[in-house]
């Protein structure tokens, strides 16, 4: 597997290895020693799937103090894959990474715990798959707005198509009980 840091020290771009021929593919998308030398090894509790359609936006969420990691990828089309650092005293707080995740790329994002993350898809569809290290945790939910300007994520889609909950979350410096770096 490949590895690559992004401007987020905790942030990676993992690309599994892939093997193929006329029959089709294979492709190893989780190994536990493998993923363990670069920080990812705390053990996968629970996977999440869905299905959207083009435009589509779901985020920027995370959790706390219940805390997720997410092991992210395309399973099907192309999205745009956000990770954001709002952990209070964090150096890098506010900062973004975002990574195009594909069918053909397959490419997956580590998000750490105390990041944000969201995603819009720009393909027809999009079937977007998420290994997390701790359980969903609904009264520990947070989300912070999609279009923050002091956050200025360029999403690349017009008029996106968004929750209620999505379009009416607050901007980062609105949001309680963030998590802090260091604590998560």
């Amino acid at each position: 597997m490949n590895v690559i840091a992004t401007d987020l020290p905790e942030v990676l771009i993992i690309e599994p290895k892939h093997f193929g021929d006329q029959r089709g593919f294979f492709l190893e998308t989780y190994q536990l020693a493998r993923y363990a030398d670069y920080g990812v090894s705390r053990p996968f509790v629970q996977d999440n799937m869905s299905r959207s359609s083009h435009g589509v936006l779901r985020g920027l969420h995370l959790q706390n103090p219940m805390t997720q990691g997410k092991l992210v990828s395309a399973m099907r089309g192309r999205v745009l894959d956000v990770a954001v650092d709002v952990r209070l005293g964090s150096p890098n707080f506010g900062r973004h990474v975002a990574v195009e995740l594909s069918e053909e790329n397959r490419r997956q994002l580590w998000v750490p715990r105390g990041f944000a993350h969201g995603f819009v898809v720009l393909s027809e569809t999009a079937d977007f798959f998420y290994k997390c290290d701790d359980l969903y945790s609904p009264k520990d939910e947070i989300v912070v707005r999609w279009n923050d300007p002091a956050i200025g994520i360029v999403w690349g889609v017009e008029n996106p198509s968004l929750s209620a909950r999505d379009a009416a979350a607050p901007l980062l410096s609105e949001v309680k009980n963030l998590p802090v770096y260091g604590q998560v």
